[in-house]
């Protein structure tokens, strides 16, 4: 999660420059204030979703499972995984799957965190400055000038209720409130005001009523508090704050009739006004002399609307430091040195990984890319028939790492095997678990089991061959030839486990969310042989002899021991689809 919101926020940096340099270009095009307003809102809602789209499409990280299900043999530091044992060794383990470091992309979502963070106390507390300011030191302004408010949202055509109440705490004259909106006035405009220009001044704020300019406003806020690291986004709700302010003043001076008696109600407001009431919309908002001007009707240098050195500066840091994060991110990690040749025989079969830094293997190219992908081995397809069958050994030294990081492995398959892949969703036979009979999952923890930390599942090569299973780790389906056993576990365990075990995908159609034990006794048959396909020479032979045919099948052990039925049926699988390979050259 960490690393997909990282690259989200990485993206935005192309995406908001591509999106600003898109809408300047269009603006050249464009005259007056309403056209660009709108054209500024739609550049600033496309910023705004950008991110979201981008974390929505964007697959998951490698880091993480790749498909509906995990890999069917997961390395771990120090220890090997070898045949289908490690298909019964439960490699789904949550202990055991690579997770990432820290690095600058965890880093960029910390800085972002604690930027968008302050940003939101600040706004927040914005919001309850505004609030606080509709119910402190405010009276109800006499009965003819709310009747003056009146007649003026008649004449605009705003059609919700206004209030108009005169406020010890505004400098200059204020809309809040979208659905229930007010207008507060400062005591002394009414005072010292002519009529005419409080009235122009009433018309402004009454445009932004008719406008929903407050809850546009909200939005701006939340985008910039959430972009806040890109300098387009400011630069273009600055531009909406102008042009919005231009149109409120065209309005009103189209219901006043008088451009220099608006032009001199804005001269007489306070230029500034607290920066706690930003979420509030006031008549003396964008730059009042550009605007009195243009009421004037006297030409001003448009430099305002363009993008500032410091604007221009920020945006090629943040493109350097987008580039830099690319460049960190294409550059593959490479072995040392990569020996690789044909075995002379293809036990002891698996893969094994050092923290030193050494790796060995003795495995198919498949099996490999298990490893290397995070897939199950039968959702690996293309390929000539070798790709599954051939073995080779391969010698190879790394950086210092307790998991094998997998980036390191896809280069060895690219520079050896001349590898490429692509992953896409197909239709395939999968089994469907439902309950049958409801009450044989054995609820909670009844027996005893293990906390693992650290490395698991242990090497079954190091273990005896015995018919008493060892105690279980809590939460990790456990097993061998002809049991499976787990305890406090979720549904989800037991359908990954059981997806190595027959060779498809196993979709859970049970309903059952809690946690419960397993203890499973079957013969290996028909079903449970598809795991034998994902490398045939290296099962074990004890394995065999110790399972024989002794014990129902896994179908009938399902159901009969579990209440779980098994249903042979069809669902989108996700498949590493082999585009190109070739067999490697001896060294």
């Amino acid at each position: 999660m960490t690393e997909r919101l990282g690259w989200t926020l990485v993206h935005f940096l192309w995406q908001g420059g591509l999106i600003a340099a898109i809408y300047a270009l269009i603006r050249c095009g464009v005259r007056g204030p309403n056209p660009r307003y709108l054209l500024a809102c739609a550049a600033l809602g496309l910023m705004l979703a950008a991110p979201f789209v981008t974390f929505a499409v964007m697959p998951p990280s490698k880091g993480a499972s790749q498909a509906a299900l995990p890999s069917s043999a997961t390395l771990v530091s120090g220890g090997s995984v070898s045949g289908v044992a490690a298909l019964v060794w439960q490699p789904v383990s949550r202990f055991s799957t690579r997770t990432a470091r820290p690095g600058l992309l965890n880093r960029i979502v910390l800085v972002w965190l604690v930027g968008a963070t302050a940003f939101w106390i600040r706004l927040i507390g914005g919001w309850w400055m505004v609030a606080r300011m509709r119910v402190r030191d405010v009276r109800p302004a006499n009965a003819d000038w709310q009747q003056t408010v009146d007649r003026l949202r008649a004449r605009i055509g705003v059609s919700r209720p206004v209030r108009l109440l005169v406020s010890g705490l505004v400098h200059v004259p204020t809309v809040i409130g979208w659905l229930k909106p007010v207008v507060l006035v400062p005591a002394a405009a009414l005072a010292g005001l002519p009529p005419e220009q409080i009235e122009a001044l009433l018309a402004h704020e009454l445009a932004h009523i008719r406008r929903h300019d407050y809850l546009i406003n909200i939005v701006q806020s939340v985008a910039e508090a959430l972009l806040f690291y890109h300098p387009a986004v400011w630069w273009v709700s600055r531009h909406i704050r102008t042009e919005r302010e231009l149109c409120c003043d065209d309005l009103a001076v189209s219901v006043s009739g008088d451009a220099l008696t608006y032009a001199c109600a804005l001269a007489e407001l306070e230029a500034n006004r607290p920066s706690y009431a930003s979420t509030a919309l006031a008549a003396n908002g964008s730059s009042l002399a550009d605007r009195i001007a243009r009421l004037l009707g006297q030409s001003r240098p448009a430099s305002r609307t363009r993008p500032t050195l410091g604007v221009v500066v920020s945006a090629i840091l943040l493109v350097a430091v987008a580039c830099g994060v690319y460049a960190q991110s294409t550059a593959r990690p490479k072995f040392e040195t990569v020996t690789i040749k044909e075995p002379e025989s293809v036990i002891p079969f698996g893969v094994h990984w050092e923290p030193d830094g050494r790796f060995t293997a003795n495995t198919t190219l498949r099996m490999l890319m298990v490893h290397a992908y995070q897939v199950d081995y039968f959702q690996i397809v293309g390929g000539a028939p070798w790709v599954y069958s051939e073995h080779y050994q391969i010698e190879a030294k790394g950086p210092a790492e307790k998991e094998l990081p997998r980036p390191l492995l896809q280069s060895l398959l690219e520079d050896q095997f001349h590898l490429t892949v692509h992953r896409e969703t197909r239709e395939l036979p999968v089994y469907e678990l439902t309950m049958a009979e409801f009450g044989k999952l054995q609820q909670g923890a009844k027996q005893d089991c293990v906390n693992v930390h650290g490395n698991w599942p242990p090497d079954p090569r190091n273990l005896p061959v015995t018919a008493t299973p060892p105690t279980p780790p809590c939460g990790i389906p456990f097993g061998g030839p002809s049991f499976l056993q787990g305890e406090k576990l979720l549904m989800t365990d037991l359908t990954r486990s059981l997806s190595s075990l027959v060779g498809r995908a196993v979709l859970d159609k049970t309903g059952f969310r809690g946690k419960f034990d397993v203890h499973l006794q079957y013969a290996w048959d028909a079903t449970t042989s598809e795991g034998l396909r994902a490398d045939p020479a290296a099962f074990n032979p004890d394995f065999m002899r110790m399972s024989g045919s002794k014990g129902p099948s896994i179908v009938v052990a399902l159901q009969e021991q579990l209440g779980l039925k098994l249903e042979p049926a069809k669902g989108p699988v996700d498949v590493l689809v082999l585009d190109h390979v070739e067999r490697p050259v001896e060294n």
